[in-house]
């Protein structure tokens, strides 16, 4: 049994920790915090969450006596606390951008922060990191659009099949947040589809770092606010190297997700759904289709909340303490 702490309890994030941490054998959560809800019982803002009692606590990070803290906070003010967290001892998954970089440089060009306390940091996704997130102190969690793009592009860049991606992602509302802005207000962005940020999303150089150690490959990406609440779904275009079949690219996946609890690769043609991993830690792979142009399409569908967020959050947490990997984010998408 380990003793959870959630900094930044409130958003999103928050409470689809909250929800997996309590249905954790191994867990017992000793605090929620949030600065603007202190005091309040956790079901006044996390309206699911009715049977848990427990409330908010305004909680100084350094005082938290935990065994690992959950940090849900906002990119630049990460960095000021994590470092506070490990010094009493605690391990920290970090859900913010703060510590996602091998090269602190790009990060402060992309986030537009100075990075006041650089610490070594394992990039949590499990599919490519497992045994170094097992001893880590640190984990950084990934982005959600990073989350769904890599995974997308993985095994073709691994085997040299590709050397340029343009990833196109189409997200849910639920991805910027749980306070509102002009963008995301019903009026704005029901029964529409904007791009945004098209050459300049932060999360691009996250997808082009991690897939470098890979291979040598160029990636651009843009993404697509639409108008459902959860989900990310990614379409990967490239140009073959080689004339290849459908049928091989998908074995190359298969052989390449083998293993993995969380992927699961589709037949050939088989478009993922959102909905299918709606709520789930599950991040499904297909299409695979080649034009005759040599253009391979292969797309991606995750929960952002989940897979993109809180569900690799916990999937980490189960590495770095040897508990079972799929732990209390077992559970299938909630399809229709």
């Amino acid at each position: 049994m380990i003793e959870v702490g959630i900094v930044g309890a409130s958003g999103y994030t928050g409470g689809e920790l909250l929800k997996f941490l309590n249905n954790h054998p191994q867990v017992e959560i000793i605090a929620a915090t949030s600065r603007q809800f202190e005091g309040v019982p956790i079901h006044k803002v996390h309206p699911h969450l009715r049977d848990m009692n427990i409330q908010f606590e305004n909680i100084q990070p350094g005082d938290l006596d935990a065994d690992l803290v959950f940090t849900a906070t906002p990119h630049g003010a990460s960095m000021k606390i994590v470092p506070e967290i490990l010094e009493t001892g605690a391990r920290v998954v970090d859900l913010s951008g703060d510590y996602r970089f091998d090269d602190y440089d790009v990060y402060e060009k992309w986030y537009g922060f100075k990075h006041t306390h650089p610490l070594k940091a394992v990039y949590g996704l499990p599919e490519i990191n497992r045994e170094k997130i097992r001893g880590a102190d640190l984990v950084a969690n990934p982005g959600c659009f990073p989350t769904g793009g890599i995974l997308a592009s993985l095994p073709i860049v691994s085997e040299g099949l590709v050397d340029t991606l343009i990833i196109d992602s189409k997200s849910g509302v639920s991805g910027a947040g749980v306070k509102p802005t002009e963008k995301t207000h019903y009026p704005n962005c029901s029964d529409n589809v904007s791009p945004y940020a098209v050459t300049s999303h932060r999360h691009m150089p996250e997808i082009q770092e991690k897939l470098g150690n890979f291979g040598d490959v160029r990636v651009s990406f843009t993404p697509h606010l639409v108008p459902v609440t959860r989900g990310i779904l990614t379409t990967v275009h490239s140009f073959l190297k080689e004339d290849v079949s459908s049928d091989y690219i998908k074995e190359v996946y298969d052989n390449f997700y083998k293993d993995e609890p969380f992927v699961r690769v589709l037949d050939v043609s088989e478009v993922p759904g959102l909905s299918s991993v709606r709520g789930s830690n599950y991040c499904h792979i297909g299409c695979f289709d080649i034009d005759e142009n040599g253009r391979l399409v292969v797309a991606s569908s995750i929960d952002n909340l989940v897979k993109g967020a809180s569900g690799q959050a916990v999937h980490n947490m189960n590495l770095m303490f040897g508990f079972p990997e799929t732990e209390a984010i077992d559970q299938m998408g909630m399809h229709p």
